[in-house]
Order: structure tokens, then sequence, then C-alpha cells
């Protein structure tokens, strides 16, 4: 129920300017299921980042090369909670000998991306809880690690 509790206000507070109310609400739907949304993360490698003990966001890579899921709590958010996350899961998709990651970026978090290498590759319109909500596939190209480069 935390990691929904920071998916939830993440999508509530961070992404009002580029989101209406409506299509927040849908989006953070996808947590009112307690069990399907804790079957989505164990699914997938997921990571959590604390802040003095407490769970303060999380990601998650879906398939080796995808990001599902990179949210952070409002009250941490500006902390470094999302970098590290995201350095931390780009390290690991490297090591298992990803060569390029992909995430469908909210408009809320493209800038995000893009400061941190990713490219624009394409923008999407999917249809959520009833609305229809706008990203952008990025990719970003990885440092293989070096005993994969050898191979």
């Amino acid at each position: 129920p935390l990691l929904a509790e920071i998916f939830r206000a993440s999508i509530e507070e961070l992404t009002a300017e580029d989101y209406s109310e409506a299509q927040r609400e849908a989006w953070a739907a996808a947590a009112d299921d307690a069990a399907a949304f804790g079957a989505r993360l164990a699914g997938q490698l997921t990571l959590v980042a604390t802040l003095g003990g407490a769970p303060v966001g999380f990601a998650s890579l879906k398939d080796a090369e995808g990001i599902d899921m990179l949210y952070v709590h409002p009250a941490a958010a500006g902390q470094g909670a999302a970098s590290l996350l995201l350095e931390a899961i780009e390290k690991l998709a490297a090591a298992r000998g990803v060569a390029r990651l992909t995430v469908d970026a909210s408009d809320s978090a493209q800038d995000f991306f893009r400061r941190r290498g990713y490219a624009l590759v394409q923008r999407n319109t999917v249809s959520c809880g009833g609305e229809w909500l706008a990203n952008t596939t990025m990719h970003k190209a990885l440092a293989a690690r070096a005993a994969n480069e050898e191979r």
C-alpha cells in the first residue's frame, strides 16, 4: 500500500500542470486494486528509495528494457530520489547486457528524462479509465558492462 500511496500522490500533485483532474484520477486508479498493483510490481525488477527509513519513491523495470514506473512522493520531489532510482535501474539493465532502455514518459516527466540523456522517439495517446492521456516514448543507449562487450 505504501508504493500505491506514493504512486497516487505523485500523479495527483506532480502532474497537475500537464493533465486534467479527470485524467489524473483515471491514471491514479491503477493503484485502486492493491493486489493487481502489487502483482504488477512483483513481476518486475522494482527498486525503492528511502529517506529516513521510509519509502519516498520507486522505479520498476519491465521486460528488461522498459522502465514501467518511476514515481516519487511530492514531499521528496527535487531531493534526488528519482535520479538515484533511474541511475540504479540503468546500471542494473546495463549489467544484464541491455543496450537501450525505453520509457513512455508523461508530459510531466519528459524534461527529467531528456536531461538524463533520453531522446524523444514518438508521441503517444493512450486510453486510461475512459480518459485520453498523452505521453512520449523515449530511448537511451546504455554502455554495456565490459564483460558483455568482450563477447
